[in-house]
């Protein structure tokens, strides 16, 4: 009888340790975290975060890194659903929205809202493009987020391990606009097609 007892507790106090789990991550899907690599298997690396356990799917990593045992890692919070089994948590370090939080985490104007991210693509761990445009006249948008001798990128391409980023100011000419994309090319000739 008071096995069965302390069984009953222990898995209700399970369940409300898996609820406040799957509510405390559930609130902070988009941010990022930092955990480390207590397993690694064909097509998912663990991470291990206080008593939360993080998957990062084979899509959601860097398809030149390697994750191994120990191994501290910076990912964002992509989604978090409830199962049979507790909360799946799943992380990513391939998704757009995690080279934004690096430039954020980066670049305080970006934080602030003076500089904004108008898009973003990416083949991660290749190479990044990234659209920026200022709030602020006064402000380079891609001064800002190169930072002073390339620090501020340098320090995202380092967490990236060495994605090449282009960073590409914004303009509402979309001449100007592609020109701006192609750099540093010179175009001999851009034809707008204004209908199409």
């Amino acid at each position: 009888m008071i096995h069965m007892a302390k069984q009953f507790f222990s898995q209700k106090l399970l369940d409300v340790e898996k609820k406040y789990i799957y509510e405390d991550y559930a609130n902070r899907i988009g941010e990022i975290i930092i955990g480390t690599v207590h397993q690694v298997q064909r097509d998912n690396a663990y991470v291990n975060i206080e008593h939360a356990e993080l998957r990062m799917p084979r899509k959601e990593q860097i398809s030149t890194e390697r994750y191994r045992r120990c191994d501290t890692v910076r990912a964002v919070i992509k989604s978090v659903e409830i199962t049979s089994r507790g909360p799946d948590i799943v992380i990513s370090r391939s998704d757009d929205h995690f080279l934004f939080k690096m430039f954020e985490m980066e670049v305080p104007e970006i934080e602030d809202g003076v500089i904004e991210i108008i898009s973003i693509s990416r083949s991660p761990g290749e190479r990044a493009k990234i659209i920026v445009k200022s709030n602020d006249r006064r402000i380079d948008p891609v001064g800002a987020c190169v930072g002073m001798r390339g620090s501020r990128v340098q320090a995202v391409v380092s967490e990236l391990q060495g994605e090449k980023i282009e960073i590409i100011p914004w303009s509402e000419d979309p001449v100007t606009f592609v020109i701006n994309s192609l750099a540093p090319a010179v175009p001999s000739k851009v034809i707008m097609d204004e209908e199409a």
